[in-house]
């Protein structure tokens, strides 16, 4: 199941690499529709506004230990691109030894730390009690999450993006059964809700290592690979720690910028609500296409291909823009429309709303593709440091046009909110990421004059 993207053309092996975790984003689309209809049909809109008011801190918690395991997982990709196996093995240990601290850490001060977080939130009273249960449970998980995605790291790193698909889509069933069978068998409320998620985190966590171990003997470590090695835990902190901070600066961004729309009143607020619905499921092809260009470039790094590794940016980088033209162009003509999925058509006040943030989303939604194949990309390369400061320009350029221009222009600043923070980002991002390929092509020739000079 390994395969090395060291050979071969380019853009088909990233396409073939991204159909999974492209099918993956959206398996969990699905899931998230599902798992709030279950808690709103049989738990009440109090349950799902308990559960709704945690989904930003969700992002930024959870989405930090994303970050981390992706950032982690691209030293095992350049290894094996290099075909450094052992390398490859003892780095995944010294990852894991990084992993298995920070989640210990992470689960200790958010689980100390709930009610302060909810009090933060300014959580209303009537449904704290169930947010807290719910938050506090997630929050328990966070080794479970942290171990299924260092695991599905290690995987994609040797260039199989298929089996943590599949693990995905059972760990989904399995999240729905037990969303049925906790919440309406056993009437255990929105705490079922959290304890279906964590327990389908963990048994695809479990299942996933146990492939690993007899499914994958390249990544097998053996005891000649379990040694902590200085360079490489300073390496993984480096790699892991900036792209998890990236993932939550996006989210304080996006906290403010959701706070602005709940005090531009209910119509806004839902209309928001349902086009974001719509924003998550076409942005997966963004994502699935941008790890994709970032495993390629690591293994091709590694391998010393930097022409293959800039070949591989520019065509992900077309594919990507090509794809938010078209997306671009049917969300600004059929937004309307497509809001229809989730917003009954006698509420023309919310529909019209919600066309009118589709649309002009619509309009500038191909920057997108530049920023996050280029910020993927730039990670891939090795500089992880380097792309947290797309994170940053994003979190400002949220944070101003919510406090500079909705004051002024309302609802529609919060329309033309997403594709300030992506310019911006991308102003940043996109020439930083082809002089890191210049910095890389400096240190290649660098040490090829070294190895002919001895």
């Amino acid at each position: 199941m390994t395969k090395s993207m060291t050979e071969g053309k380019p853009l088909r092996l990233i396409l073939e690499f991204a159909a999974p975790l492209f099918l993956g984003n959206l398996l969990q689309q699905f899931y998230n529709l599902v798992d709030a209809a279950i808690v709103g049909k049989y738990l009440g809109t109090q349950a799902l506004a308990a559960v709704g008011s945690t989904s930003s801190v969700q992002f930024l918690v959870l989405g930090f230990c994303l970050g981390v395991c992706a950032g982690f997982s691209i030293p095992f990709a350049t290894h094996f691109g290099a075909n450094r196996l052992h390398a490859m093995r003892r780095s995944i240990f010294n990852a894991a030894v990084l992993a298995v601290c920070i989640a210990v850490i992470l689960t200790l001060v958010t689980t100390l730390s709930t009610h302060k977080i909810l009090h933060l939130l300014k959580t209303a009273e009537p449904y704290y009690g169930n947010a807290y249960k719910y938050l506090f449970i997630l929050f328990l998980g966070i080794p479970f999450t942290i171990f299924y995605n260092f695991i599905s790291g290690m995987l994609r790193a040797v260039g199989d993006s298929k089996t943590p698909f599949l693990f995905l889509s059972v760990s989904t069933v399995l999240n729905i059964v037990m969303d049925i069978v906790f919440i309406i068998v056993f009437n255990m409320g929105c705490a079922g809700a959290a304890i279906a998620t964590v327990a389908a985190q963990g048994i695809s966590a479990v299942s996933c290592f146990v492939y690993v171990m007899k499914k994958q003997p390249v990544l097998k470590l053996r005891s000649a690979d379990l040694h902590i090695n200085g360079k490489d835990m300073i390496k993984h902190f480096a790699m892991g720690i900036p792209m998890g901070l990236q993932y939550s600066i996006t989210a304080i961004g996006t906290m403010y910028m959701q706070a602005a729309i709940n005090g531009l009143g209910p119509v806004y607020t839902a209309s928001f609500t349902a086009s974001s619905k719509i924003k998550q499921i076409i942005f997966c092809p963004f994502d699935a296409l941008a790890t994709g260009v970032s495993v390629f470039c690591s293994q091709n790094i590694g391998a010393g291909r930097l022409d293959r590794a800039r070949s591989g940016i520019k065509q992900g980088l077309a594919a990507a823009i090509g794809y938010g033209l078209v997306m671009g162009s049917i969300i600004f003509f059929f937004g309307r429309t497509m809001s229809m999925i989730f917003i009954d058509r006698s509420e023309t006040a919310v529909l019209d709303a919600s066309g009118q943030y589709l649309s002009c989303l619509g309009v500038l939604y191909w920057t997108l593709a530049i920023l996050n194949t280029t910020r993927m990309s730039t990670q891939g390369l090795g500089f992880s440091g380097r792309a947290i400061f797309s994170g940053v320009a994003e979190m400002i350029a949220r944070i101003f046009v919510v406090l500079v221009f909705v004051p002024r222009y309302g609802y529609w600043a919060i329309c033309f909110c997403d594709q300030a923070a992506w310019v911006a980002a991308s102003l940043y991002i996109a020439p930083m990421c082809f002089h890191c390929l210049s910095t890389v092509a400096k240190r290649m020739e660098k040490n090829k004059q070294q190895i002919t000079g001895n």
